[in-house]
């Protein structure tokens, strides 16, 4: 009996009271990794974007940048 099996077997037997706080937990679960995995994905992509940048002459001085 692999591990889904043994969650699907152990759910069946609660109530359905508890089999919906479970489902609550899941679906957490799940958006916390969508979340984490969206937030890797947006340092990959400005990492990739920026790749090669911090080498490079800014066109802009240090006066341009206070204002002066």
């Amino acid at each position: 009996m692999n591990l889904s099996e043994k969650i699907i077997n152990n759910v069946k037997i609660l109530p359905e009271s508890k089999q919906l706080q479970i489902l609550d937990f899941v679906e957490y679960l799940k958006l916390k990794m969508e979340k984490e995995e969206q937030k890797e994905w947006k340092e990959f992509s400005l990492s990739s974007a920026m790749e090669g940048m911090e080498d490079e002459e800014s066109p802009y001085s240090l006066n341009d940048i206070k204002g002066a």
